[in-house]
């Protein structure tokens, strides 16, 4: 009896263990997923972006240049990226770009090192009222770190 309890306890961790690691892999949104088809109105958001917004998640891309070294913010585009967000105009700018609001000041990295950044994914036109930086897509309270 004490060996079925004893395996079946083992079953129950173990399943346990799986069920994390598919939802951790679910939390995963590529910057291809970000948005479904372009309609009359523009861009839409696609049902994994919507289903994940209020969320942690975790995205992989490359920092652009930051408007400043001690800056708590960052932008995180699909490719590198030489230009800064800040010193040139919207239209040099890909559409899919996200926003990452740090938890705490972290070193920056050169904009052609991939990284990984993971924080609650906001969604929605936002305007940031320190920057005047508008956003559709942010990471907020994130952490990144090398890929």
């Amino acid at each position: 009896m004490q060996r079925r309890k004893l395996l079946a306890q083992g079953l129950a961790v173990g399943l346990a263990w799986c069920a994390t690691r598919v939802r951790a892999a679910a939390d995963t949104l590529g910057f291809r997923e970000m948005y479904g088809k372009v309609g009359v109105l523009g861009l839409s958001f696609s049902a994994k972006t919507q289903a994940l917004k209020g969320q942690t998640v975790s995205m992989q891309g490359f920092m652009a240049p930051p408007l400043k070294a001690e800056a708590m913010f960052f932008v995180l585009t699909e490719v590198p990226m030489a230009l800064c967000p800040f010193c040139s105009s919207d239209a040099d700018w890909p559409n899919n770009i996200v926003l990452v609001y740090l938890t705490e000041r972290q070193t920056f990295v050169q904009n052609n090192a991939p990284i990984r950044v993971t924080g609650k994914l906001e969604v929605g036109s936002w305007t940031d009222p320190a920057t005047g930086f508008v956003s559709l897509v942010r990471l907020t309270g994130a952490k990144f770190s090398s890929v």
